[in-house]
């Protein structure tokens, strides 16, 4: 069983840094993880990814260094030991709203005594039966990383218990789906938010657990590293391959060609909307 690189940042308080991938090319997954981030981050919320498609996906990320990052949908708790199954190291939990959730996250993600996660073994976590079975559930209990994300209004007054839950490394704000709940849809720098994220930071350092945020740029980066944020997620592959052909196309405009873009919005771009999280990473940000 490999490693976790999430898990050994964290434990020297050194900053791990996901970037994520909408994209079912497995060959943008290999390529992130050879160029050594130390996540990639894999949204099964929303996107139409099945556990087939996951698990070559997790083969590509293993080619090479970084973690594989898979994020279920709520309540989606059978379905954590299935990902964990395709070599995923990290579990992304969102719109936690309570520490009984948290504890119930950490049941299915962990094996006993931390949890009560099945054991199969036949899967490329193992990998393929090819350990001591009692130095696997060791291994996976210690290297598989658990992070609950909080994404509405009434999860902030749980986030120091949901991040005391024993199991629960780490707390991780959702602004996109937060402003929509608190009614301040993009306004990601609204004080009602910044407010949140304080007192996120403030129940993750009570407790001695990491918290982060999706960062839209290198300057927002490192302020959240000032603050003490330690699990950032930056960048996404939909949003910097329509970044490069806006580009394109701005720079061919300057001759006098255009583009028919009827399929899409007249309106201001989507990548660029100003805020705390502009151009290559708004797109990442729940």
């Amino acid at each position: 069983m490999r490693k976790s690189r999430i898990k050994a940042k964290l434990r020297a308080n050194q900053p791990a840094i996901l970037t994520c991938a909408h994209l079912t090319d497995p060959s943008v997954h290999e390529l992130m993880s050879l160029m050594g981030f130390d996540g990639v981050w894999i949204d099964m919320e929303h996107h139409f990814h099945t556990m087939e498609t996951a698990a070559n996906l997790m083969r590509a990320i293993r080619a090479g260094t970084a973690d594989g990052v898979l994020r279920p949908a709520k309540g989606e708790f059978m379905r954590m030991g299935r990902m964990l199954e395709t070599g995923a190291l990290c579990i992304f939990y969102p719109r936690c709203e309570s520490a009984k959730e948290a504890a119930d996250v950490v049941r299915y993600a962990k094996f006993h005594p931390l949890g009560e996660r099945g054991v199969d073994g036949g899967g490329p976590d193992m990998p393929f039966c090819s350990m001591k079975y009692v130095d696997y559930l060791q291994m996976a209990n210690d290297e598989t990383t658990v992070v609950v994300q909080l994404e509405d209004p009434k999860s902030m007054k749980e986030a120091e218990r949901m991040a005391a839950v024993p199991g629960v490394d780490g707390l991780f704000f959702g602004p996109g789906d937060m402003s929509v709940a608190c009614g301040l849809p993009d306004q990601f720098n609204h004080p009602r938010l910044q407010k949140m994220i304080e007192q996120m930071a403030r129940a993750a350092r009570n407790t001695g657990k990491h918290w982060g945020m999706p960062c839209g740029s290198p300057e927002h980066v490192k302020q959240i590293i000032a603050m003490g944020g330690r699990i950032i997620l930056h960048g996404v592959d939909l949003i910097m391959i329509k970044n490069g052909l806006e580009a394109i196309q701005r720079a061919l405009g300057e001759q006098g060609i255009t583009f028919e873009r009827n399929q899409l919005g007249k309106g201001q771009s989507y990548t660029e909307k100003s805020g705390a999280q502009p151009a290559a990473a708004q797109k990442s940000r729940r």
